[in-house]
């Protein structure tokens, strides 16, 4: 009898120390295609929808976002595809070349941009951001939104820091100055904030948050400046000058996008 008892009380807190446990921080891949005309963008995006994206769901990967420059952006509109693949481990993108690999329907689906020859390449280049996610978000998330996708109006920011310790206080604040809180406090429908860990812009960050359309972005972001919490807390002491360069890209999602 008292045997079963331990046994029961052990299991039950073994549960406890597991339902306790934070979730492990994700990895993220965002791959970014350079295109020299549009007969490259419409050879990868065939590859994304019918190949790529299906092989990613039969690998477990459920939400792979495929994102377009906004029309309004002419230096980057049709010249790039963002494609965004959730990871549970760095293992995980190791064996997807292996995974890949072994599955025909994803080598019959992708035949033309797989097999494509030295001449007739399907992109320019494609430069790869591998990222992890923030203590304070580690999962991402599939926005809210009900708006058409057409309409939706994505964006992507890179804060850039001027050295890796700099560059970590920006980070700090995110988690543990509150500004993640902030933005879901406000609705920005936030994907993922992330540390960039091999990119072209290190020492940075990455995070994506998601509007119906322009109009409400504007909004969104016109609340965040006069918001007093952010008020209070850009002026901390603790968080000062620890950002040397903001760039943000304005995307919208592609129709087959799992985002």
């Amino acid at each position: 009898m008292k045997s079963g008892l331990f046994t029961a009380v052990f299991l039950f807190a073994a549960v406890l120390s597991i339902a306790a446990a934070p979730p492990k921080r994700e990895f993220y891949e965002i791959r970014i295609y350079q295109l020299k005309n549009a007969e490259q963008g419409t050879r990868v995006e065939n590859y994304l929808k019918d190949a790529y994206i299906p092989a990613m769901h039969r690998a477990g990967i459920k939400n792979v976002g495929v994102f377009k420059p906004v029309a309004s952006d002419t230096a980057a509109a049709g010249k790039l595809i963002y494609v965004f693949t959730p990871l549970k481990s760095l293992e995980q993108l190791l064996e997807l070349p292996k995974t890949l690999a072994k599955d025909a329907a994803y080598a019959s689906a992708g035949k033309d941009y797989i097999d494509a020859e030295y001449k007739n390449a399907p992109y320019a280049r494609y430069e790869t951001i591998l990222l992890q996610a923030f203590t304070g978000m580690p999962m991402h998330k599939k926005p809210g939104l009900t708006g058409p996708k057409a309409d939706r109006v994505y964006e992507l920011r890179s804060y850039e820091g001027h050295t890796e310790k700099i560059y970590q206080n920006k980070v700090k604040m995110f988690n543990d100055g509150g500004e993640v809180p902030l933005f879901e406090r406000l609705g920005f429908n936030a994907v993922f904030y992330a540390e960039v860990i091999a990119g072209s812009h290190q020492p940075n960050l990455m995070y994506m948050t998601t509007f119906d359309n322009k109009a409400s972005r504007d909004e969104h972001w016109k609340a965040f400046g006069s918001d007093a919490e952010w008020n209070k807390l850009k002026v901390n002491p603790e968080y000062q000058n620890n950002v040397s360069k903001n760039t943000s890209f304005f995307l919208t999602p592609t129709d087959y996008s799992d985002i």
